[in-house]
C-alpha cells in the first residue's frame, strides 16, 4: 500500500501528518510513504528526520495587505499557483498512492486536490476549531474529513463530505508520569504548581505576566512552584528582569528556562497551565487533565486560536483571555484564586480530561481503512 500525505507551514500541520504515517505504519509495516510539502518551510527538516521521503512543490499563500513588497509576494505566489497542479500531478503520478491524506498548509491544497481530482480516495485532517482556508476548500472535494473537534463543521458545508470528529494525536509521553513522580524529578514539593510558556520563540505578552507573577510571588514567598519557558525572544530581557529583582531561574520552588524540552514531566507535575491555545497544545492539556489561563495568539490566520480556547472555556476547563484584555495583574489574581481553591482548578482539570478522546489512533485508522476500501472497489 502506498500513501501519499501532504502537509505543511507549522509543525500544527506537520506533526498530525506525521502521526497519522505512524498509525499507519505499525498496522500496515508494509506500507510505503511519501509526503509532499514545500521546499522551505518546517517540513523540508521535520518529515526527513522522521524517517520520511518529501517531495516538495513551490506554493505560497497571497498576503492581502498592500504594500510593494507584497506585490512582490503575490506576483510570486501566482506563478507557483499556476505551477502548482503541473507539479502535484507529477509527484502523484510518479509516486501512484493507493490513498492520500491532507493535515493543512499551502502544499496540501494543489496535491490533495489534484489526487482527488485523479479518483485517488482521499481525506484531510483539520487541527482546529475554525478551519484553516486550505481544509475549508479542499472539504469540498475530498472522501473524508477528520475534525479534532466538532466545532469546526460550523464553518463548513458539511454537505459536501463524510466527516468523523477523531480528535488530535498527541505524543506519546504524554500522561505517563504522576503528578507526584513528576514533581520529584523537577525537585519540587507537592505545593500547586504553574506551568507556562509561549512556545519554542516566546511570547511577549506571556513573558510579562510571567515576570510579574514570578517576582510577586516570590517576593511574598507564596508556596506556588513555577516552571517557566520564556522562548527565543526573551532570552536576553526575561533573565535580566529576573536577576534585576534577584529572583533565581532555579530554586527549590523555580525553574526557568528558554525552552522547555521535557515537557511530558512539566506537564505532568503542573495543577495550571498559562500558554497560547494551539491545536496540539490544547490536546495535551486534555490527555493530561490540565486546569489552564489561555491566552491565544490574535496575529493566527481566522483568529482559530482564540477559537481553539473557547472550546475548553465553553466546557469548564480554562480561563481564556484575549490577549487585548491581558494584564500582569489580572493573570495573578487568576494564579491566586485558583491556587486558594483546589476544588476549582481540580473540577476545571477534570473538564479538561472529559475533552480528551482516548481512541483518537482507532478513529483515525477507522477514515484510512474506508479509503483502503474505496481503493479496492
Amino acid at each position: 500500500m502506498k500513501v501519499l500525505i501532504a502537509c505543511g507551514g507549522t509543525g500544527g500541520h506537520i506533526n498530525p501528518g506525521l502521526a497519522i504515517a505512524d498509525m499507519i505504519k505499525n498496522k500496515y509495516p508494509d506500507a510505503e510513504f511519501l509526503f509532499a510539502g514545500t521546499p522551505k518551510g518546517m517540513e523540508a527538516k521535520l518529515v526527513p528526520a522522521a524517517g520520511y521521503r518529501l517531495e516538495t512543490i513551490k506554493v505560497a499563500g497571497f498576503q492581502r495587505k498592500i504594500s510593494l513588497e507584497n506585490i512582490g509576494r503575490n506576483i510570486k505566489a501566482a506563478a507557483y499557483l499556476a505551477a502548482s497542479g503541473r507539479r502535484a500531478k507529477q509527484i502523484i503520478s510518479e509516486f501512484k498512492p493507493d490513498i492520500a491524506i491532507g493535515t493543512g498548509g499551502y502544499a496540501a491544497g494543489p496535491v490533495i486536490r489534484k489526487a482527488a481530482r485523479m479518483g485517488i480516495p482521499t481525506a484531510i485532517h483539520e487541527q482546529n476549531a475554525y478551519p484553516g482556508v486550505t481544509n475549508k476548500l479542499l472539504a469540498k472535494e475530498v472522501d473524508y474529513v477528520m475534525l479534532t473537534v466538532k466545532e469546526a463543521l460550523k464553518y463548513m458545508d458539511k454537505s459536501k463530505f463524510e466527516y468523523s470528529v477523531t480528535g488530535l494525536p498527541v505524543r506519546s509521553n504524554i500522561n505517563t508520569m504522576t503528578k507526584a513522580e513528576a514533581r520529584k524529578k523537577l525537585g519540587f514539593d507537592d505545593s500547586f504548581t504553574v506551568l507556562s510558556f509561549g512556545g519554542s520563540l516566546g511570547a511577549g505578552c506571556i513573558n510579562e505576566s510571567m515576570e510579574y507573577v514570578i517576582k510577586d510571588n516570590y517576593l511574598h514567598d507564596r508556596k506556588i512552584n513555577h516552571i517557566h519557558g520564556y522562548g527565543g525572544m526573551g532570552r536576553d530581557s526575561f533573565p535580566q528582569s529576573m536577576k534585576g529583582a534577584e529572583v533565581p531561574l532555579k530554586s527549590k520552588r523555580l525553574r526557568i528556562t528558554e525552552y522547555i524540552n521535557d515537557m511530558d514531566v512539566c506537564l505532568a507535575a503542573a495543577d495550571l497551565v498559562i500558554c497560547r491555545s494551539g491545536a496540539s497544545t490544547l490536546a495535551e492539556l486534555e490527555a493530561a487533565g490540565r486546569a489552564s489561563i489561555l491566552i491565544p495568539s490574535p496575529i493566527v490566520a481566522g483568529n482559530h486560536q482564540y477559537h481553539n480556547a473557547m472550546v475548553l472555556g465553553k466546557a469548564g476547563a480554562a480561563v481564556v483571555i484575549e490577549q487585548k484584555n491581558v494584564t500582569s495583574q489580572k493573570i495573578l489574581e487568576e494564579v491566586l484564586k485558583l491556587s486558594e481553591d483546589p476544588e476549582m482548578s481540580q473540577k476545571m482539570s477534570d473538564n479538561a480530561a472529559k475533552l480528551f478522546l482516548t481512541d483518537t489512533n482507532e478513529r483515525i485508522l477507522e477514515v484510512v481503512d474506508k479509503l483502503i476500501k474505496k481503493k479496492s472497489k
